[in-house]
């Protein structure tokens, strides 16, 4: 089928939630690259909103995917499921978790997290308290709880009133969080860096303040790392930047390498507040999912994925910052690992995206003067060396 095939069928009968798209569709995908329908290459500087972590198409991805998918694919959480208590294994023994629970997303797995938070108070006795603290530009879902949770006007708008009982404050100010916990708060939710805003980050200072706080005041602490979890940030988890430990986090875009799983990880204390009949899912943590990230956890281990993301992270914002002092416009460069974001002090993002495009780069834009981009783990300094170089030539007619 020829691209203007695809578009008309999608204009015709898919809901348009996404607006007029790139016009590209792909026909498969090798590590970094992708090849539309017309034969072109690209590289993935956007690895699907930091999905694809471990590339397009790794082998031990696709076997596990097939040899699973020939077995059985779904059996449903009435029974034991052997790759999921692998799965959940692997998680906990390699993080400050005690338990897991499987969901099919991340907004799902933020879901589980608020649910949580909540019935361990009432299970406490203190049904007072059920109010959580989120920040100002945070991202946490599309299901109506999510957006409620979500520090941007422009998802909530058009679903008000939002779900109540969630309450906003500015990023990396303790002092603005301390005066908004009260008597009803139950907890603290944080991307530790948050993506969809820009990729803004939170000082250790700030979030060891957190973890104080929290304490002090007898309140969890939940970390949102959908986009930052799993070695995106140049640490297997982004908690570990900061020396401190969340009571509750969550994870889901590249624990599946692209096949769609969330999960949400807890501490024994508060993973003992679900009890049976308090929080289900009927496709989360089927077999097949599951099976495929083991395979993408083995993936992120046996390849030094972590540690590549750290050294290819510092590497990419050395040749950014290059950049920035050829070009007075990039008003600064944000990031760890490989969670990266290029901010311009004029409205050129959107141009310089599609002029990437047009040169077979993908990246993401966010508003209009940023620039986000997430490759594969895998990237190397080559792709970062080819991504930059094609840069400068944009930069230089802006």
């Amino acid at each position: 089928m020829e691209l203007n095939n695809v578009i008309e069928l999608d204009k015709k009968y898919f809901i348009n939630t996404f607006g007029n798209r790139t016009p590209v569709c792909f026909k498969y995908g090798k590590g970094i690259n992708l090849w539309d329908k017309e034969g072109k290459k690209y590289y993935d500087f956007l690895a699907g909103i930091a999905v694809n972590a471990v590339g397009h198409s790794h082998p031990k991805l696709v076997n596990a995917i097939k040899e699973q998918a020939e077995k059985l694919i779904h059996c449903s959480n009435l029974y034991y499921i052997e790759s999921q208590s692998k799965l959940a294994q692997v998680l906990v023994e390699n993080s400050c978790a005690d338990k897991v629970f499987f969901s099919n997303s991340g907004a799902e797995a933020n879901e589980g997290a608020i649910k949580l938070a909540r019935i361990y108070f009432k299970k406490k006795n203190m049904p007072e308290k059920f109010e959580i603290i989120t920040l100002d530009k945070s991202f946490h879902g599309r299901t109506l709880a999510t957006i409620a949770a979500t520090g941007q006007d422009k998802y909530q708008k058009p679903y008000s009133p939002l779900t109540p009982s969630f309450l906003k404050v500015p990023i990396n100010d303790l002092d603005a969080l301390r005066n908004t916990i009260n008597s009803s708060t139950c907890a603290v939710m944080i991307e530790p860096i948050q993506g969809e805003s820009g990729v803004n980050l939170t000082t250790i200072e700030y979030m060891k303040g957190v973890r104080k706080l929290c304490d002090e005041k007898g309140i969890l602490l939940i970390f949102d790392e959908v986009q930052s979890g799993l070695g995106r940030t140049g640490k297997l988890f982004s908690y570990q930047h900061f020396g401190i430990e969340p009571d509750i986090f969550t994870l889901a875009k590249a624990l599946g390498g692209g096949f769609p799983i969330g999960a949400l990880l807890a501490k024994n204390h508060v993973a003992e507040a679900f009890e049976p009949g308090d929080h289900g899912s009927t496709f989360g943590g089927n077999p097949l999912a599951c099976s495929a990230a083991l395979a993408v956890m083995d993936i992120i281990f046996s390849e030094n994925l972590v540690e590549n993301s750290e050294k290819m992270g510092a590497y990419f914002i050395e040749k950014l910052s290059l950049l920035a002092k050829k070009y007075e416009f990039i008003k600064e460069i944000r990031g760890k690992g490989l969670m990266i974001g290029l901010q311009f002090s004029v409205d050129k993002a959107v141009e310089i995206k599609d002029k990437c495009f047009d040169k077979g780069y993908l990246v993401g834009s966010i508003g209009n003067n940023i620039i986000r981009m997430l490759p594969p783990l895998t990237v190397s300094k080559e792709d970062i060396d080819k991504l930059t170089e094609m840069l400068d030539t944009i930069l230089s007619d802006v």
